[in-house]
């Protein structure tokens, strides 16, 4: 396994904090840099989606949170190469612990995909918002 995430994937994400792309923007989602992270808006469902701009195929999801923000409930939903704008790869769901350490979460991905989206809808935050460190995607490109 090898991560999936390369400079030539696509990042997008429903919301960032204040509009502060600055210094909560969705490129500190892959930088590499323990010191940044991605911020939502309040509110729910919050999201993030990847575009690899190729078929891969994933094996796990890896996450970091900042406790008391984190999405206790994620649904992992893709599109194939063919249809890239229908997310209709139920990947599976899972439930993120409320801690601050790095999480692993695999994945039941079949057959390749192209583009992969992370649904947040729940967060164990009061106002629904979303803090992550880290996010990678392990896979076989």
């Amino acid at each position: 396994m090898t991560t999936l995430i390369s400079e030539d994937t696509r990042v997008k994400v429903s919301s960032v904090l204040n509009r502060d792309t600055t210094n909560y923007g969705k490129q500190h989602l892959t930088d590499g840099n323990e010191e940044t992270c991605w911020n939502s808006e309040q509110g729910l469902p919050q999201h993030i989606l990847l575009d690899f701009g190729r078929g891969v195929e994933i094996d796990s999801v890896t996450v970091t949170f900042q406790g008391g923000f984190v999405g206790k409930k994620c649904t992992a939903q893709a599109s194939l190469v063919e249809s890239p704008n229908n997310y209709d790869q139920e990947l599976g769901t899972f439930y993120p612990e409320d801690v601050n350490s790095t999480q692993n979460f695999s994945i039941e991905c079949s057959q390749p995909v192209q583009r992969l989206k992370l649904l947040f809808e729940e967060s164990t935050d009061f106002f629904g918002r979303i803090t992550i460190y880290k996010l990678d995607v392990l896979g076989r490109p």
